[in-house]
């Protein structure tokens, strides 16, 4: 009787530590969420869109076939998408005569900040918000900034998760004039 009285908590203990364990492996080797956002878009065709511009009128995807394009979905909220902004657009007056097209998609955010953000970096590139998430919802995108890297032929050849640095985006923007 005495034996018994240890091994039943002895087993139940056993059984909690294993359980932990598991559960904090399964937790140290998942990759968050941000980290796949629009994995699952790279080398298939970029979904068309219609992006109302801040400046107004509209651009659609389909109407850059033939072009380079590089997509970014931001908010003026969002500390990376600030830290990138400037790279951004220096890069996008450095190839827009070699035809690259820069778009920015703004995502869950206030216009007058989103045109606020747009004046403090003096975006040029065509920019428009998101107005009703389908755009994000098709791209698959989870976080931001993400740029998406589209080439001639209107397929997704990469992307990036987070502020994207001045030489990765010149390096992807040159494959995608390759």
């Amino acid at each position: 009787m005495n034996r018994r009285r240890f091994i039943v908590p002895g087993i139940v203990i056993l059984v909690i530590v294993g359980f932990v364990a598991i559960l904090s492996v399964g937790l140290l080797m998942k990759e968050p969420l941000t980290g796949a956002s629009g994995a699952a878009r790279v080398s298939l065709p970029a979904a068309d869109f219609a992006l109302p511009l801040f400046s107004g009128g509209e651009i659609t995807l389909a109407s850059l076939k033939g072009k380079p394009v590089v997509i970014n979905f931001w908010s003026s909220w969002c500390p990376p998408c600030r830290d990138e902004a400037p790279t951004l657009e220096k890069t996008w007056r450095l190839y827009r005569e070699r035809g690259v097209t820069f778009l920015g998609v703004d995502i869950q955010d206030k216009e007058e900040d989103a045109l606020a953000f747009v004046e403090e970096y003096d975006i040029t590139y065509p920019n428009g918000r998101d107005l009703n998430g389908r755009i994000t919802i098709d791209y698959g995108v989870s976080g931001i900034p993400i740029p998406f890297f589209v080439d001639r032929e209107g397929m997704i050849v990469s992307r990036w998760v987070g502020a994207i640095s001045e030489n990765l985006l010149v390096e992807r923007v040159e494959e995608l004039l390759r």
